[in-house]
């Protein structure tokens, strides 16, 4: 399916770019990582590169020639592909743009009539928006700033970490001055073009900056009065009249300390306050100890009706303090959340599970590994298993579009590694053309950087077959969720030894399970089972693998 590749924002001041030369031309094949094009911003000139392959069907924009951020830069799809709908859609597309222009031109000017004087952004000073630092970038998280307001900031400096839904980028400035104002702190989320950041000369009206930037201003005076009053009664703690103590008097407790006394049952009465004039306030209720009451005799009967008193001692539970906190999800937690909510919501999840003889392939590793330097894996006996038997069943290695399923002729295995934050799944490329050690260094290598943050991008996309393995923590059996835009994902079980029949005696022997998790649109009941039967071929007969 045709890709349309838009022209990128690649500095956060970026309206348009130029495209200085093309290093591809129409007709050439583009491999995921190619470099496209060098375009020049109004900070530098960059290269692009592809995060899609295919070949290389229109140039929308031709060497010298400008454009705004995202008009239609390329297209790359299936060679001989129709692409007659995307180019009429942008077409029209920008002439819904043109008229839009035309309306908020004509409306700013009409804004600028009746604008206040003093209202434009001084000189020397520069708003830095929350730039967009990957293609799919909707929003983006301040991982650590380097700078505090009033440092000295040069241009090339880093200002911060900004995490992406794809890795932890640095982030430079292109501006020199001194940082006068912070608009996302550490661990907060905002859009792509909220405000960032101020640069400007020392002593400069930062509030004058921020009602004259676009987008951070323009409230009526009274929305401001009713935010401002809101935020003062929300600020100022609220005092509560408790119900009145054993001698008339009335006590002056918060609305937190109050709750607090109801959920543990204690008598806000026998609590002294620390607050102001006497107030109960939240630590005086969590603090409070009960003081140890005489204990009252009560008259009881004994077998002859005569009334004697005894002593019972009351029951004293212990309390537990209630507790909980809120922490911010990630941008990486985000994402997973969103895409994997798609994939199960939306493809037709069934499963199915397979248990394989590993004996042969633990005698078979044994002596790849005496070799000298090699070192592979069950894993990646697994992945090279999952790369061979898709080329027998490439109806597993599909995805589907709607109106078509595309067959990828080529085989990437993503390979899902946990790190701290969640999940991501580095792809080998070009699996089935790989050795077992070549598969075991890939492996290594990137799952090495995945827990470091040091993937790009193009590293994680790509992928026709995911394998998730979680043997090595123990876990017998589990099903994953589709990986799309794969039709199928692989869960790995650990290998354990058990009773096996094997020449009708009852032996020692070695298994692990297999579970297929198939998108039914693409991948039927029997593909499936066909496919799993390969997959199990390969590797109880890892000899196989090797030829």
């Amino acid at each position: 399916m045709a890709e349309v590749i838009n022209m990128p924002r690649l500095s956060d001041t970026m309206e348009e770019g130029t495209v200085a030369k093309w290093l591809k031309q129409v007709g050439d094949k583009v491999e995921e990582g190619d470099i496209l094009a060098e375009i020049e911003t109004d900070k530098a000139t960059m290269e692009f590169e592809s995060f899609h392959e295919g070949t290389l069907l229109h140039i929308g924009i031709a060497e010298g020639d400008g454009a705004p951020v995202d008009s239609l830069l390329a297209i790359i799809g299936d060679e001989g592909e129709d692409i007659s709908s995307l180019l009429s859609g942008s077409s029209s597309e920008a002439e819904e743009e043109t008229k839009e222009e035309t309306k908020e031109e004509t409306s700013g000017e009409a804004e600028v009539v009746s604008s206040k004087p003093g209202t434009e952004i001084p000189e020397g000073v520069e708003v830095v928006k929350m730039p967009r630092l990957s293609d799919t970038m909707e929003e983006g998280t301040v991982a650590t700033w380097l700078k505090k307001v009033g440092d000295t900031v040069e241009e090339g400096d880093i200002l911060a970490e900004i995490e992406t839904d794809k890795a932890t980028m640095e982030f430079e400035s292109f501006y020199s001055g001194t940082l006068l104002y912070i608009g996302i702190q550490e661990g907060e989320s905002s859009p792509v073009d909220a405000v960032l950041a101020v640069i400007g000369p020392a002593g400069t009206d930062v509030d004058a900056v921020l009602s004259a930037a676009p987008g951070t201003g323009g409230e009526s005076e009274e929305t401001t009065k009713v935010e401002k009053t809101e935020e003062k009664k929300a600020e100022t703690p609220q005092e509560t009249m408790a119900p009145s103590s054993n001698d008339g008097q009335r006590i002056f407790a918060s609305p937190l300390a109050k709750r607090i006394a109801t959920e543990k049952g204690i008598n806000l009465s026998d609590v002294k306050g620390t607050g102001d004039h006497g107030r109960i306030v939240k630590k005086d209720v969590e603090g409070f100890v009960p003081s140890q009451k005489p204990v009252q005799p009560i008259a009881v009967q004994d077998n002859a009706g005569a009334s004697t008193s005894t002593v019972v001692a009351p029951l004293v539970l212990p309390v537990g303090e209630e507790s909980s906190e809120e922490v911010k999800n990630s941008q990486m937690r985000k994402t997973i959340a969103k895409r994997l909510s798609e994939s199960k919501f939306t493809a037709p999840h069934y499963y199915l599970t397979i248990e394989v003889d590993m004996d042969n392939a633990k005698a078979s590793r044994t002596q790849i590994n005496d070799l000298p330097d090699t070192k592979v894996s069950f894993n990646d006996m697994v992945v090279k298993a999952c790369a061979m038997a898709l080329k027998k069943h490439p109806q597993v290695n599909t995805t589907w579009n709607g109106n078509t399923t595309r067959y990828n002729h080529h085989v990437n295995i993503g390979v899902a590694v946990a790190v701290e934050d969640g999940l991501v799944v580095p792809v080998v490329k070009s699996t089935d053309l790989l050795s077992l050690t070549q598969i075991g260094s890939a492996v290594k290598d990137l799952a090495g950087r995945a827990r470091v943050k040091k993937l790009t991008p193009a590293e994680m996309d790509g992928s026709t077959f995911t394998v998730s393995n979680l043997g090595m923590f123990g876990i017998l059996e589990f099903t994953s969720i589709i990986n799309q835009p794969n039709s199928a994902i692989l869960s790995v079980g650990a290998i354990i030894e058990k009773p096996v029949v094997k020449n009708g005696q009852i032996v020692v022997g070695n298994t692990m399970k297999l579970s297929l998790a198939c998108d039914h649109r693409t991948v039927d009941g029997a593909t499936g089972a066909q496919f799993l039967q390969t997959l199990r071929a390969f590797l109880e007969n890892p000899v196989t693998m090797l030829a």
